[in-house]
């Protein structure tokens, strides 16, 4: 799998492409496993990127952590997972961690990454629970108004 040259130029997006882009994803992965996601659960998170020391820049970079839930019981949940992981895989991501149980019960986990290094996807229960977690992360992004000013 590629990673990110730590030198190339950050991808430019606005806050409000990056949760649409982030909620499609996790609309594409609910329809792929036949499940409706429980949209007043929806919990975006920007948070400033910082570098190896914890220093921030002053552009406005950022990421993103997007959560939505899905309600589903257990034994659904390992099917759901099955439909989702096959179609990341189809769509170029690679499943980095994947499991349908623990301790005999069905306890579902995913994380993908995408091949171009730049989205990470988790979806998840919790033990003895009925909720689904879909998350998304993206790396660091640029906002639009600080490329433009960087271009100048």
């Amino acid at each position: 799998m590629n990673s990110p040259d730590p030198n190339e130029p950050l991808p430019v997006m606005a806050k409000a492409d990056a949760q649409a882009w982030a909620q499609q994803m996790t609309e594409y992965m609910a329809q792929s496993a036949g499940i409706t996601l429980d949209t007043d659960s929806v919990t975006p998170f920007f948070s400033n990127c910082e570098g190896k020391n914890g220093e921030v820049a002053a552009d406005g970079r950022y990421t993103l952590a997007y959560d939505v839930t899905s309600t589903l019981s257990r034994p659904q949940q390992v099917d759901a997972i099955r439909k989702i992981k096959a179609g990341l895989e189809k769509d170029g991501f690679t499943v980095t961690s994947y499991r349908e149980t623990w301790q005999e019960q069905p306890n579902v986990l995913l994380y993908a990454k995408h091949d171009e290094g730049r989205y990470f996807i988790d979806v998840s229960s919790g033990v003895a629970t009925d909720r689904l977690t879909f998350s998304v992360a993206t790396r660091c992004l640029m906002p639009p108004s600080a490329s433009s000013t960087a271009q100048h």
